[in-house]
């Protein structure tokens, strides 16, 4: 999928800034170093779902981890634990892209735009939306204009780029029956 960011003009229309990814921000190489070296993973937690953390050694069918965000130590199951994506995937506007599609992923990455102000994201097929709980300007007349004739992948997640796409096939005969 094409990066959107080089298909519209974020200087040019602000309210992009709730739609469109900086990647130069998220494709940080040190964040992909630091991945690496810390070889993170998702393992559970009893407040917030999934922490991630860096694996300190393994013995047989257990692994101790230290939680990214505390340093505290602990022992955890195998089993119990999830890959974790590369940084170059956070904020991923499909994610059927990533290449750990895992639950932590997931909310990981839903959580990971929303505080972001991306309240759309893709999934496969689905346009996912977090309600913001507040009102966004991105319902315009402006931001409709900027959908209309494109292709998904040439445009960031918005229902705008969905309905745009139904009305098309349906124009093209493609309807529902």
């Amino acid at each position: 999928m094409a990066d959107s960011a080089t298909m519209l003009d974020v200087q040019a229309n602000p309210e992009l800034k709730y739609l469109i990814v900086d990647r130069n921000f998220v494709n940080d190489p040190s964040k992909q170093a630091e991945w690496t070296a810390k070889k993170l993973v998702w393992v559970p937690h009893e407040t917030q779902g999934f922490v991630a953390a860096s694996i300190v050694s393994e013995k047989k069918d257990e692994l101790e981890v230290e939680i990214a965000e505390t340093g505290k130590r602990c022992v955890v199951n195998k089993d119990d634990v999830q890959k974790m994506n590369p940084p170059r995937f956070n904020k991923v506007e499909d994610m059927a892209e990533l290449t750990c599609l895992n639950e932590p992923s997931v909310l990981y990455n839903l959580k990971d735009r929303y505080y972001s102000g991306l309240i759309y994201t893709y999934s496969g097929l689905f346009c996912v939306v977090v309600n913001p709980y507040k009102k966004l300007p991105i319902y315009t007349e402006k931001v409709i204009e900027l959908y209309k004739g494109k292709k998904r992948h040439e445009v960031p997640p918005h229902i705008f780029a969905v309905t745009d796409g139904a009305y098309r096939s349906m124009l093209q005969g493609k309807g529902l029956l």
